[in-house]
């Protein structure tokens, strides 16, 4: 076996860096949904490629900046999370339930972007898409950057505000006992559906770092689903920098893998590390 060059190597590393910045970044809803709200929403990789195709659409077809279009489908991806909350708290699902409803969410969403987009694949054109900066010996993609800056600044104000505001800490004792915390005026009600709708827009802001860089098809939610549950497993559930912290621990494991051995493997090196953590703490959440 032919030994990779530095260059290559290096190369490799920071492209699972930027790989791993979009495992955390589609992870960060999951993980506050699951850790918070007890309930393991797969819609959110549902809303992640619509907010993905409803960029591409308004792209293509309107000329919009593709981060313009944020403007739009966060907030309707807000309200959208508010009410699949409201629905849940109605009929009091509990957290297996929610895994078995939103994965039928998640089945019917994507059958809405196949009948409307197709099943042909998409790539979104833009300024972005071409842009590359140089770092010595290495090439730094723009859409690949500015999805990095934007995991870490989404999880680092999002750590800020669980332990530092008042919401935050509401939000945390909802969590740790909802008895207790309404006793002591916590609206846990009101809390969820903030709580639901912000996992909503940061489905969406993902879905447009995933249009700008990765050709679209509806089969391929799924194949997010599995390295991104295991970022929020490996990140620990209910923390905000653990999925970017593991993503990225992922997505360089990937890349050397593919670098040294062959493609294939990289598939397997997400659930290797999950199944050695569970291996060596078994009681970890």
């Amino acid at each position: 076996m032919q030994w990779p060059s530095a260059t290559l190597l290096a190369q490799s590393v920071l492209s699972g860096i930027f790989v791993g910045a979009l495992y955390g970044l589609l992870g960060l809803g999951l993980t506050l949904s699951w850790g918070i709200l007890r309930q393991i929403n797969l819609a959110y990789f549902a809303l992640t490629f619509l907010a993905a195709y409803l960029c591409y659409q308004l792209t293509a077809t309107g000329g919009v900046d593709p981060f313009a279009t944020l403007l739009v489908i966060a907030p309707c991806f807000f309200a959208a999370g508010a009410a699949l909350q409201w629905v849940f708290a109605r009929r009091n699902v509990t957290p297996f339930n929610s895994l078995l409803v939103t994965f039928g969410v998640t089945v019917i969403v994507e059958s809405v972007i196949q009948s409307i987009w197709t099943a042909d694949f998409r790539r979104l054109e833009s300024a972005y898409g071409s842009a590359k900066f140089r770092l010595g010996a290495l090439y730094v993609p723009a859409p690949e950057l500015i999805t990095l800056v934007l995991a870490f600044v989404l999880s680092l104000a999002l750590w800020s505000a669980l332990k530092f505001t008042d919401l935050g800490r509401a939000m945390r004792a909802a969590a740790e006992d909802g008895p207790i915390a309404s006793a002591f005026g916590v609206d846990r009600q009101a809390i969820a559906l903030v709580l639901s709708g912000i996992c909503a827009m940061l489905s969406a802001i993902a879905g447009v770092c995933l249009a700008l860089s990765y050709t679209l098809a509806p089969a391929q939610i799924y194949a997010w689903i599995g390295v991104v549950f295991a970022a929020v497993m490996l990140g620990g559930v209910g923390r905000p920098l653990g999925p970017l912290v593991a993503g990225i621990v992922i997505g360089v494991s990937e890349a050397l893998t593919m670098a040294l051995t062959a493609p294939s493997w990289a598939p397997l090196v997400s659930f290797s590390l999950l199944i050695l953590l569970l291996l060596a703490r078994p009681g970890r959440d």
